[in-house]
């Protein structure tokens, strides 16, 4: 599980090293895909081949599907962390999340997200203060 919040930085050719705590868990592979909110979702490589699984038992009749998965795969690129950890962020994904030097590295459960750290601070700004009444829409039934 990813869980907290780092504040690594890119390096000039676009590399990025992954949490220390993250790395046993993506330490098979990665793949990286844009992500809602201009952010780029980083899967664990069997976690997201379980979710193209999935994907690919909806209907490519409904257009919205065909789009979805279009941007997802078309935008996707995986990696294997180095002996150092790193991973390449490919230039469509910075240039899609505007990732500069200083990012953010966020857990979010079975994956972790980076994010431009100024895009996270005004997206955490403006949900912060909504959090504790989302759990029951959010989640109903479990919390």
């Amino acid at each position: 599980m990813f869980l907290g919040t780092h504040a690594p930085r890119l390096d000039d050719k676009g590399r990025l090293v992954l949490p220390a705590k993250f790395r046993e868990g993506l330490a098979a592979g990665v793949v990286l895909t844009k992500g809602q909110d201009r952010s780029v979702v980083v899967w664990p490589a069997a976690e997201f081949a379980a979710y193209a699984e999935r994907l690919n038992e909806t209907s490519r009749s409904d257009a919205r599907v065909r789009a979805y998965l279009r941007v997802l795969f078309s935008g996707a690129s995986d990696e294997v962390p180095d002996r150092q950890g790193r991973i390449t962020v490919p230039t469509v994904l910075r240039d899609y999340a505007a990732l500069d030097r200083d990012v953010v590295v966020v857990g979010n459960g079975s994956t972790c997200e980076i994010w431009a750290a100024d895009t996270w601070t005004d997206y955490l700004a403006g949900q912060e203060d909504a959090f504790s009444g989302l759990d029951e829409e959010v989640v109903p039934g479990i919390l």
